[in-house]
């Protein structure tokens, strides 16, 4: 089932914060038995829906989750959407800041869709970007568009941010990225969402 389909619902009825309160605890011990069973020491994407941001709890209850686990901040990072910036911008910042100081990973996620990039920028103490590729598909001037990619990729390296690339599904979309100097993707060109047992051993038969 598509995120669009039910996250919307949710943000308007409230029950988006259990939800992702559920799935920070199952995400934390999905990366309790990687660490165990697998010996494998990798962080995990988790979103955090703007909803989420006026919790008063909200950095307790993800402290908690991470604790309860055994794991430390780091492993755990948190995706916020670029659209949550312009919404309340002053809440936003002091949530993250308060995140940052305890230890997260902070992800802009989606980045491009929206049309406040350059304050996100440039206010938000991010240390992840991620680029929405369905950018480079809208619209009939391509060239240009890679050109404000490629830009944005440069910028990002010279403010010390890693940068992922999202959707990717060809390898002529990764070729070009690996042009520009993107080094990192996600998108079915390297998996598909699948059952969790089913990750575990995707996970095992990656090369080390």
């Amino acid at each position: 089932i598509p995120p669009s389909d039910f996250i919307p619902i949710f943000e308007k009825n409230g029950f988006i914060y259990a939800l992702d309160q559920y799935v920070w605890k199952k995400a934390c011990e999905l990366l309790r038995r990687l660490k165990e069973t697998n010996k494998l020491d990798i962080p995990l994407s988790v979103n955090v829906s703007r909803v989420d941001i006026y919790q008063p709890n909200l950095q307790e209850v993800l402290t908690a989750a991470v604790n309860e686990s055994g794991l430390s901040q780091k492993d755990l990072h948190l995706e916020i959407t670029e659209t949550a910036y312009g919404e309340d911008t002053k809440q936003l910042l002091a949530v993250v800041h308060r995140l940052k100081e305890q230890g997260f990973v902070i992800e802009m996620d989606d980045f491009g869709n929206g049309y406040s990039s350059l304050n996100t920028l440039s206010e938000l103490p991010i240390d992840v970007l991620k680029l929405d590729l369905k950018f480079l598909e809208l619209g009939r001037d391509v060239k240009r568009r890679r050109t404000i990619m490629q830009f944005v990729v440069n910028l990002a390296e010279a403010l010390n941010l890693q940068v992922i690339a999202e959707g990717v599904e060809t390898e002529e979309q990764a070729a070009l990225l690996r042009e520009m100097g993107c080094r990192c993707a996600q998108g079915y060109l390297y998996g598909r969402p699948m059952p969790v047992e089913e990750f575990y051993t995707y996970m095992e038969n990656i090369p080390r």
